[in-house]
């Protein structure tokens, strides 16, 4: 913005000022922070009681799910007049005195003990989800996936052991894999000539693992059987594993971590804490009681090629 005095006659200068001033007035305004209420405003009115943008929010955060397929606008319309009805139903229930049922009460102390639990494994997990946490584990995965052997293969995958053999045939005479695969294959990836890609000994069952693994490249296999069914397998390429790029999987490091801290933060609290199970026998049997799931290990998806 550009405010300046243009060269005036003296009836003028007033007029003249008082723009300046104007001016002057917007650039000091304009620098002042916004106002909590304005970042938050009121969207509804019930009775005299407020909804509030944050108010909004929190319930689009609870309500989850059920939200996922609405745009924008109609999901804050609905949640919205969700929270109206919520408003008007719960004063209802105040007038009828239902705070003072047991079942309330009880249902009102769970959540509280919920909310609760929640929110401070909610900063525990956050606090130990620093950037060298995140770090560490993502070297550490590294280190077990380097070296690690993949192969990628393609499959036919047939009903018996005639059939296999019937295909077996047909390559042998020279018929293309992939096209045999398209047609004959009943694997839901025969539409890409049965391409499974690169993977690892343990992605696949142990009877397909062991004779791809087995083969060389470019080489086809005799029928395997396995749960499936009648396999024939072919071998385009064997390469060491690579680790992913740390952003690559940078979201599953961090869900991990914060997962971990907090199955580590309950068992430390349990180790201080008095349980007494009412429902076993004798005290001993809380002995060999099983902690909380830790989380899983963090799980790297092979680097692509």
């Amino acid at each position: 913005m550009t405010c300046s005095l243009p060269e005036t006659k003296p009836g003028l200068r007033r007029l003249a000022y008082a723009a300046v001033t104007g001016c002057l007035a917007m650039v000091l305004l304009s620098g002042l922070p916004v106002r909590a209420e304005d970042a938050n405003p009121v969207l509804a009115k019930v009775n005299g009681a407020e909804i509030r943008q944050s108010d909004v929010a929190l319930a689009e955060e609870e309500l989850g799910p059920s939200l996922a397929q609405m745009d924008p606008a109609t999901k804050k319309d609905n949640v919205l007049s969700f929270l109206i009805d919520m408003k008007i139903v719960a004063k209802a229930a105040e007038d009828k005195k239902v705070e003072n049922n047991e079942d309330f009460k009880k249902r009102l102390a769970f959540t509280r003990s919920r909310l609760l639990m929640d929110s401070l494994l909610a900063s525990e997990g956050k606090a130990a989800t620093t950037d060298d946490a995140m770090k560490k584990v993502y070297e550490d995965a590294s280190k077990q996936i380097a070296g690690e052997q993949e192969v990628h293969a393609r499959h036919i995958l047939v009903e018996t052991e005639d059939d296999a053999k019937a295909v077996a045939e047909e390559l042998k005479k020279g018929a293309d894999f992939a096209e045999l695969a398209k047609k004959k294959s009943k694997d839901p990836g025969a539409s890409d000539g049965g391409d499974l890609g690169f993977f690892t000994k343990d992605q696949m069952v142990p009877e397909f693992s062991t004779v791809a693994f087995a083969l060389e490249p470019g080489k086809i296999s005799d029928p395997v059987k396995s749960q499936f069914g009648w396999h024939i397998i072919k071998v385009e390429e064997k390469r060491n594993r690579k680790a992913p790029e740390f952003e690559q999987v940078k979201a599953q490091i961090e869900t991990y971590v914060t997962r971990k801290a907090q199955a580590d933060y309950v068992a430390k609290l349990r180790e201080t804490a008095k349980v007494e199970r009412t429902d076993k026998p004798d005290d001993s049997a809380t002995k060999g009681e099983a902690k909380p799931d830790a989380a899983k290990d963090a799980k790297m998806a092979p680097a692509k090629k």
